[in-house]
């Protein structure tokens, strides 16, 4: 990726703090009607994805560095910092959520998440690109009156060779990420800068005048007429907070999930996108919905179910995740620590999933002994800087032209992927800042 070096001693339109869902769209949409851009990104430019070492790189697993924060209460959650953020590592679900709701605060987004699929090219997965494993789920799934459909996905699913390492990036650029969206604002102009931590937001007379951050070659300000932050659920808040919005970081969701694994007899899920289906009907009644999903990677069922995931012979591995819209009672505190306590609404709501999935999956001819549950993690950090509390329906803070635009303004958790919604978000704010 060619980087336009910023000017030091310019001041730009826009600065774009993070590049991922939200800001690389951003970058591309202003970049194209000719605005003057600067990107900040606090991670790298990744060029190789695809393996273990890949992944512990991405979420820091070997520097024990905050990509690896749980919350206080023993909730995992892994944050990959790169350009494209965690697009780079999703399972490329493109899913409209919060599309009522946030029409409901006049908030409409038809036009736009349009334009988002068609750009991102987004569909229902092949049934061909399905593991035999997922196969047998589906079946029983259906067979208990169950619905089990094919999960609508941001990939070229003629370069997809189902390696099933989505979440190590794609080897095959078969699916899209934010740094399609980064590449494309560069080349119509935009400069991006790497490795630069944004420390806060400068403000006189309670106006945007720039940003001061840290670089590898030292603390430094660049001055901008507007500021858009797009650091992520847990990062904007702390930027928020440094720059004297101090309500932040309040209303953390994560869209809990759990993971249930188990053996199958002679059939896996090795080979196909993952979560490559989805059951939503119980989520507007309950809470939850259920998807295939298993961790390939013996380190990682390690850090999911302790010794017991070393044991399960992955020739055999089976699982489906049961994810919840959990509640906005967490927080992230100005020095990066997370709280999260998992309620008894959420508990309730993960193991009626979890209930539900280890039915499908005896019903598909798992080994009822070999059936186990993780450790509750986090998915989708947001809510921290909420649309009606920290950004009003324009996505505009109490700084006149300071701008939020990725999962911490999502007013609650919808227990669905987020990613395309950002999308749509960054898509509407953009037209906003043209006119």
């Amino acid at each position: 990726m060619q980087n336009r070096e910023h000017d030091k001693d310019r001041k730009y339109e826009f600065i774009i703090i993070g590049s991922g869902a939200g800001g690389a769209t951003l970058a591309m949409e202003l970049a194209r009607n000719g605005k003057d851009i600067l990107v900040v990104e606090k991670g790298r430019y990744e060029r190789k994805f695809g393996n273990l070492r890949d992944i512990a790189r991405f979420y820091g697993v070997r520097n024990s560095s905050p990509q690896m924060r749980g919350s206080r209460e023993g909730v995992l959650l892994f944050r990959a910092f790169m350009v494209g953020g965690t697009t780079v590592v999703s399972c490329g679900n493109g899913i409209r959520s919060l599309e009522a709701e946030l029409g409901d605060l006049g908030i409409l987004l038809a036009e736009e998440f349009v334009e988002a699929e068609r750009e991102m090219n987004i569909g229902p997965l092949p049934e061909l690109l399905l593991s035999e494993g997922s196969q047998k789920l589906k079946w029983a799934a259906q067979a208990l009156g169950y619905r089990m459909e094919l999960m609508p996905k941001f990939i070229n699913f003629e370069k997809c060779t189902k390696c099933g390492k989505c979440i190590a990036g794609c080897t095959n650029g078969a699916k899209w990420s934010a740094i399609d969206y980064v590449e494309e604002a560069i080349r119509y102009g935009a400069s991006v800068v790497y490795e630069t931590v944004t420390r806060r937001v400068l403000v006189k007379h309670g106006r945007v005048e720039g940003i001061a951050v840290t670089e590898p070659q030292g603390e430094k300000k660049i001055l901008a007429d507007t500021v858009i932050i797009a650091a992520g659920g847990l990062g904007t808040p702390l930027i928020l907070n440094r720059s004297g919005i101090e309500e932040a970081g309040k209303n953390l969701f994560l869209d809990l999930y759990i993971n249930t694994f188990g053996e199958g007899r002679g059939i896996n899920q090795l080979h196909e996108p993952v979560m490559a289906m989805v059951n939503d009907e119980f989520l507007s009644e309950k809470g939850f919905i259920i998807s295939p999903f298993i961790n390939r990677w013996k380190i990682g069922r390690f850090s999911e179910l302790g010794k017991a995931g070393l044991h399960l012979n992955q020739n055999n591995l089976m699982g489906l995740m049961t994810k919840i819209a959990d509640e906005s009672n967490g927080c992230i505190f100005p020095d990066g620590s997370i709280s999260k306590v998992v309620t008894k609404r959420d508990r309730e709501r993960l193991c009626e999933g979890a209930s539900l999935s280890r039915e499908i999956m005896i019903k598909a001819g798992v080994s009822e002994e070999s059936l186990i549950n993780s450790k509750i993690q986090g998915a989708h950090p947001g809510g921290t800087a909420a649309i009606g509390k920290i950004v009003d329906k324009d996505l505009q803070t109490n700084i006149d032209n300071l701008f939020v635009c990725d999962a911490s303004v999502l007013p609650l958790a919808s227990g669905l992927p987020p990613i395309l919604t950002i999308v749509a978000l960054a898509k509407r704010l953009s037209k906003m800042l043209i006119t």
